[in-house]
């Protein structure tokens, strides 16, 4: 993390979501997305998807959907979630610039409290494999020393963004929260800030053997209409995303939607198979709004220097 470049960029963060979080859900339904050189559908530009909205809600907290009036009152709920009493002092606590300028995201008009709108509840629908993989991974944390494979593969060695933020599914991240989106003919690059991580969607090709496994899987898209859409196989089972904390199964498949519904707004679903570590399969909707903003390089520390040091405390 570059915390001077991020300080420095919070301002146009929330000027950003102020002006244009509204408009992922404004879209008249004959809204058309430019068309670029090839003949398909404009994704390109850099976008923002920094939100206090988070994939699961907190059970019984909030419900999907508050209205206008209630959102303070809603984002101050949230915002204690996330750091308990007697942690706002901490990187990453209340008063920490990490939360500057963040807001509930807007999704089709509404304002949301979770990625995540089916269960209807907001919560994971684990299976008791799951649940025990979950226990497992965060048990790890803080007990698993034993060498550099047993550390998180991103914060301690970054091989992956932090708070799942390249995915897939592609979460968002209180910071570095910008990705930059390239098209050409049989190919579509999606650039994270988050530690620099690309991930690159191969139109209308055939997925790799099974046997090879990538970091963020093998990603194959097709257009239907207006929507680039995804299938990602191939997904390793050391690849957690962070936010839920889940893994993947050799049998997982990730379907996501990249829709854009405006000419400053990004409407991205999802949807995870994974019958051993889901009871049904999950869907979620998240914003993504246009913005003008660079994306920093992110020095995360490679090969990381402190692995030893972390080994040893």
């Amino acid at each position: 993390m570059q915390p001077d470049q991020n300080g420095a960029r919070r301002l146009t963060f929330a000027l950003a979501a102020a002006l244009t979080l509204c408009a992922a859900g404004a879209s008249a339904g004959g809204y058309r997305a430019p068309r670029n050189a090839y003949g398909a559908p404009d994704l390109s530009g850099v976008w923002n998807n920094n939100a206090l909205t988070r994939l699961q809600r907190a059970p019984g907290l909030l419900p999907l959907v508050v209205r206008p009036a209630e959102a303070a009152a809603a984002e101050r709920k949230l915002l204690a979630a996330y750091a308990p009493e007697g942690t706002t002092a901490n990187v990453g606590g209340t008063q920490s610039e990490w939360w500057d300028g963040a807001h509930l995201a807007r999704v089709d008009g509404q304002l949301r409290t979770s990625w995540l709108v089916d269960p209807g509840d907001g919560q994971l629908p684990y299976t008791a494999e799951g649940k025990r993989r979950a226990a497992a991974f965060a048990k790890a944390q803080v007990e698993s020393f034993d060498g550099p494979e047993l550390r998180p593969v991103a914060g301690d060695r970054c091989l992956l963004p932090s708070w799942g933020a390249m995915g897939p599914v592609m979460l968002n991240a209180p910071y570095n929260a910008n990705y930059k989106v390239v098209q050409t003919r049989d190919q579509v690059a999606i650039l994270a800030e988050n530690n620099d991580e690309l991930r690159i969607i191969r139109i209308g090709a055939a997925h790799l053997p099974a046997q090879i496994r990538t970091w963020t899987g093998d990603s194959i898209g097709h257009w239907e209409k207006e929507t680039l859409v995804v299938e990602t196989t191939n997904l390793r089972a050391d690849a957690p995303l962070s936010q839920a904390p889940f893994f993947f199964t050799p049998g997982a498949k990730v379907v996501e939607r990249f829709t854009r519904v405006s000419p400053t707004a990004l409407k991205y679903e999802f949807t995870v198979e994974d019958s051993a570590i889901f009871a049904q399969p999950w869907r979620a909707e998240m914003a993504f709004v246009a913005t003008d903003a660079a994306l920093y390089e992110f020095a995360c520390n490679e090969g990381h220097y402190a692995m030893t040091n972390v080994l040893a405390g």
